[in-house]
Formats: structure tokens, sequence, C-alpha cells
């Protein structure tokens, strides 16, 4: 027997557009002797749907867009991941269809409820297992959360289940992959059963869905593994109930899942939303030049526009960096000098700022000039604004709002200042597309004259890793010391997180790569008298 993985980029709500490409292919599995094919989790709607849940409409909407789609299936079995509504309760459910009907649907028990989930808020928990035949064969199913703990997969084997097929819309944080196939392997280890885990690709909001759908035998053995970050139908074969080995793919290294999530994340945040492409401020720094990068990378050339806004303290290295930048990657480019704007703003206040010091004033004067001519041509032009701010800014509030913080999508907001860097060289690797100097000088804001990062910020290295430990392991002020960082350096970069969450709460949505990014994951109060102390 063939099944096959519907490894499909879902677009959240809609329910016609998700059919059919479930539609799509349903017929080419069928074309190639499929018996069984498995969509992901919700594939019906989208994930994560969030509080469209708590709309009945949905719901209805959601029940007569699955009966359709029931009606159109024949001569393949199809389990369609689907939002449910049953006895006033309201389940993450799994549907088989058959011949023009719903066979049997499953209810998810696990319902998780921490980092960027919140099923609780919506669904309730399912408790039956559901196992059905085919050709002599009996499948259960799972639902995401339900193969990390073991009740579900349990309770399968015991319902007389042969071979467990889980729908997933598992986004991607850098090593995932690997806890994917230990979960897995800690069910095969304690019921015997091969896994068929499909999951969703595709991008939503600051969530990037991964695909990396794969096959595992009763003993462990990754039998499949298929593409990451593409769209793709996989085939499994079933010999006497077990898997026989098929496609394995090479794994991506680090540098490449990561900058292929934020190529992904980019092109579908533009596509799904019909913006008619993207706009940036260029500075000749390495942050605008990455994301000048993916933008090419993820929407094409043509899609893409780079604006350099010099100020009196822009240095002549930065416009002929970005002119060089330009030039190998043939976007559309406008050089827009900002000192008259700022001399005259400057003018505007000197009744108010008579006899002050100039200080950071003066310098975010000229981030909100560049914003703000940023955002006029976005809405003249309908092109979405790129933010190039880094994890490393937005960890300690080194961004200026309604300046380099205006925009409409974040590409490297959960991207720190040392990954911005080897992505850099990564991307290189490939093809050379950003100047060697830019790389490899010293960052700089360039508002003022002989600037550095490292002016008022610790060596990013340093202060990298201790927002690592703070924000994405939520090690104490002691634990990070113990780690052989200065009390002083922890110190300093945890009371600045702690004092710009009204920043972070104000930045575009971006793309999350790691487990804990400034979104979802992340929900500290603004107004708040608690600082660490220990």
């Amino acid at each position: 027997m063939k099944i096959a993985i519907a490894q499909i980029n879902c677009r959240l709500g809609d329910l016609a557009g998700n059919a059919g490409k479930i539609l799509e292919y349903t017929k080419l599995a069928r074309e190639q002797g499929v018996a069984l094919l498995l969509t992901p989790e919700l594939s019906l709607c989208g994930y994560p749907p969030e509080d469209l849940l708590l709309r009945d409409g949905f719901y209805r909407s959601c029940e007569i867009a699955l009966n359709k789609l029931a009606a159109q299936i024949e001569g393949v079995s199809v389990v369609v991941g689907h939002p449910h509504e049953s006895e006033g309760k309201r389940y993450n459910a799994a549907s088989v269809l058959r011949d023009g009907k719903i066979l049997c649907t499953y209810h998810k028990r696990e319902l998780p409820n921490y980092s960027v989930f919140d099923e609780e808020r919506y669904f309730n928990h399912g408790h039956s297992p559901c196992v059905f035949e085919l050709g002599g064969v009996k499948f259960a199913l799972n639902i995401c959360a339900d193969i990390w703990q073991e009740h579900a997969a349990i309770r399968a084997l015991n319902a007389g289940a042969q071979i467990l097929l889980v729908l997933n819309a598992s986004p991607y944080h850098v090593d995932k992959q690997q806890s994917r196939y230990e979960a897995i392997r800690d069910r095969t280890d304690e019921t015997r059963l091969p896994v068929v885990y499909a999951n969703m690709v595709g991008g939503q909001d600051e969530l990037v869905f991964d695909g990396a759908s794969f096959a595992m035998s009763d003993d462990g053995h990754l039998t499949h593994q298929f593409p990451s970050f593409v769209e793709t139908l996989g085939i499994v074969e079933i010999h006497d109930g077990k898997l026989v080995d098929g496609i394995k793919v090479t794994a991506l290294t680090q540098d490449e899942s990561i900058y292929r999530a934020l190529c992904l994340g980019v092109k579908d945040y533009i596509g799904k939303n019909n913006f008619p492409g993207v706009l940036l401020g260029l500075s000749g720094g390495i942050d605008s030049a990455l994301t000048l990068a993916v933008a090419v990378d993820a929407l094409g050339a043509d899609n893409v526009r780079a604006v350099m806004m010099p100020s009196p303290y822009t240095a002549k290295i930065s416009i002929d960096d970005s002119r060089e930048m330009i030039k190998i990657l043939g976007v559309r480019y406008e050089e827009l000098d900002i000192q008259s704007s700022f001399t005259a703003l400057l003018g505007t206040l000197s009744p108010l700022f008579k006899d002050l010091p100039v200080d950071t004033t003066e310098e975010n004067l000229q981030a909100r000039i560049r914003g703000t001519l940023l955002m006029a041509i976005s809405n003249k032009t309908g092109s979405l604004v790129l933010t190039t701010g880094n994890k490393s800014e937005m960890t300690v509030g080194y961004c200026t709002l309604y300046g380099d913080m205006a925009g409409g999508f974040a590409v490297l907001k959960d991207v720190s200042k040392t990954w911005v860097y080897r992505l850099s060289s990564y991307r290189n690797s490939l093809s050379r597309v950003i100047p060697e100097r830019i790389i490899t000088r010293p960052p700089s804001a360039e508002l003022k004259p002989d600037q550095t990062d490292q002016d008022s910020l610790p060596p990013y290295d340093i202060l990298d890793a201790i927002m690592a430990y703070y924000v994405e392991r939520n090690f104490t002020i002691a634990q990070i010391v113990a780690r052989g960082y200065s009390e002083a350096d922890v110190r300093r970069v945890v009371k600045l997180i702690q004092i710009n969450e009204y920043k972070r709460r104000q930045s575009p949505v971006g793309v999350r790569i790691t487990d804990r990014s400034f979104g979802k994951d992340w929900r500290y109060p603004i107004t708040v008298r608690f600082l660490d102390e220990f």
C-alpha cells in the first residue's frame, strides 16, 4: 500500500482555496496509486486561527467546507484537519474522508498552552482514540501535541492501531526537527507503532512552518525525510504493516534553515497579505544589507526597492557599499539626502531646545525623518516597509520608535547580531551579494561623529549570550554570572531588557526563528516595578 503526505502551504481562513489545494494533492496522489493521503493539522482552515475560533460562524463555515470537500473525494481516503463543534463543545479535529463520506472524526487530546500556543483558550480536550481500517491495515490518528505525550499514542495502540498517522502544524525554530525526532522515538519505544508525520509548510504572521515531514519505523529508524520549506507530496510505502525505506533528503545546516525560514516568512507575509512589494532603508550597515538580501531572495529584485537616506554623519563608504550591493542585486534604488529636513526641524525646535545640550534627541530625529520618508513612499506605492533592526537591538532598546522601527514587517526581529553576521557570511557563500566591507567594519548607527554600537553597548558576543540566557532560557542573573560573564554587564543588560518593553510592544511582527521570540512567546508587562535582583 502507498500512503502519502500532503505537505502543503495553507492560507489561514481561505477555506475554498485550502480545500482546492487538498483536492489537487488528492488527484496527484490517486495518479500515483496512493490509497491514503494525510494532510496537516487544521489544513482546511490554516493554523493558527486564533480568535476566529471564538466565532460561531467560523465553525459553521468550516463544517460546510468539510462536507463539500468530502463530497468530491473519490478513490482515495483523505485525512483532513479542521475545527469541529459537537454538542456545544469545540475541538481541534481530523476527519477521514472516503468516497463522498466522512468516515470518522478524531478530537485532539493534548492542547498545548505554552510558547506560541493557546489551544486551551479555544478547544476542549478529546478523549477517544480514532482507529480505521484500510487495505487490511489499522491506522490511528494523533494531532501534533498528542505525539509529544504518551497518552494518545498508548490509547491508539490499545484500540488496535498498527500505524500512527500524525497531523501537525509544528512551527519552526532552530533545531526543532531534532526535538521532533526525539519525541517520535519516545512514542515508538513505548508503542512499537510506526509513525507517519505530516507537517504544514509556510509563513503565518510571525510563525514559519518548515514542513520537513517524515516517517519512522516501529524501532525508531527514520525511513523517510521530505524537504523543508517547500510544498511536496511525499510517498510512503507499506509492506506487511511495515514502512519501507524511501526518500531521505539531506538535513539543512543551521545557517541554511534559518535563512530559508526568513525568506519564507517574508514571502508569505507579503504574498498572503497581497502587498505589491517591499521597500527598506539601506544604510550601508550589515542589518539592512542582510534584510535586502533576504527580501530579494524571497520576492525577486523587481518587487524590492531600497532607499539610502544619508545625513551629515553617513560615511562615504556606507554610500559606496550600498551602491555596490544595489548594483549586484539590481533592485530599484534612490538616494534622499535628509540634511535639509534635519536642518529645518532643528530650526523649528530651536526655541524649545535653546541652551540645552545636544543628545540622543538629535540622533533620534534623523531616524524619524528616515521613517517618515519610508512610510510616505509606502503610502504612495502600497509597498510594505521592512524594518531592519535585529533582536539584540530590540533586547536593549537600541532602536528608535517611529524611526528605524517604523514599518510593517521586521525581518530580523528574532535574529541576534551574532546570527546576522553568520547569515550574511552564509548568504555570501552561495553567491556574493553583500560587500565584504559591510561584514568586517564595526557596526554603527551613524547618527553622530565617529559613532559605533559598542560606545553604548557591550560587545555583541557578550550581549547576545546574556540575552539568550535571560530571554530564551529564563536563567537568573546569578546563573548567567556563573557562566563567566561580568555581573556588571549582566545587570546592565537585564535592566535594559526590562525597561524597554514599551518599545518592543510597538514593534512590527517579525519572523520567529528561536524558541522564544519577542512575540507570542514573550509577555512581559510594560508597567511594572519589579526588577530582577537575583
